[in-house]
């Protein structure tokens, strides 16, 4: 009897811990949220990449876009990546040969991170939405809180990003693509020059939780205003 009541408690106990795991993850829960507000506001700007397996998500100007997987099995090169014009880098004095492999092709350049080789599996039908959501279930490591902007954002690695505002009524930096202006500094590439960039120091946590600036590039969009 004591052991049939033991293990009736310890059950109740994990299962509370389970629930409260999910209760307590704020930043991912509300991250889906605000995510599926901004891809609502930007339909016309959401489209399927059928060549990547994906979903893409392009600025007003059409400078730039957010891919992400729909099923991380069939992409071939990165899960979620941006990927932008190369023009206004290369007019700011960049040598494409200094760029890491890969990173220029064509007259795009794409900067990503694979998550995993996943074969991604959806109840009902496969939205954009529900394909971020495999991100946060999936990898939640990859899901930020931006709180200098009150953005959420996923994390493309080497300090490149896609942002978005946690609350559009009270952010004029609805969606922000984000990108680390070192690899383009070190290829010759004079960042108060590139057109269409702001280049700005922002406020950020190191890994121990402290404060500090680093460089970005930035392409923030009001997408009410479309910048």
């Amino acid at each position: 009897m004591k052991k049939k009541l033991l293990l009736s408690v310890l059950s109740l106990s994990a299962l509370i811990g389970l629930s409260g795991c999910n209760k307590l993850d704020v930043v991912g829960d509300t991250s889906v949220k605000s995510f599926d507000a901004v891809l609502k506001t930007a339909e016309y700007q959401l489209a399927i990449d059928e060549a990547n397996n994906s979903w893409s998500l392009t600025a007003p100007d059409q400078s730039v876009r957010f891919v992400w997987s729909s099923d991380y099995s069939k992409t071939q090169n990165y899960d979620a990546f941006l990927e932008t014009d190369a023009k206004p880098f290369i007019d700011a004095g960049l040598d494409a040969s200094k760029l890491p492999e890969g990173m220029l092709v064509g007259d795009k350049i794409i900067v990503g991170t694979e998550f995993g080789n996943d074969k991604l599996t959806y109840e009902g039908d496969v939205t954009a939405l529900k394909s971020y959501e495999q991100i946060v279930k999936l990898y939640r490591d990859s899901v930020k809180y931006h709180a200098a902007l009150d953005h959420y954002g996923v994390d493309l690695m080497n300090g490149n990003m896609f942002e978005w505002a946690k609350d559009m009524s009270k952010n004029d930096k609805d969606i922000v693509y984000v990108l680390n202006p070192q690899v383009f500094i070190e290829a010759g590439v004079d960042p108060q020059k590139v057109e269409g960039w702001v280049f700005a120091k922002v406020e950020t946590m190191d890994d121990k939780g402290k404060k500090i600036e680093v460089d970005k590039f930035l392409k923030p969009f009001d997408l009410d205003g479309k910048q």
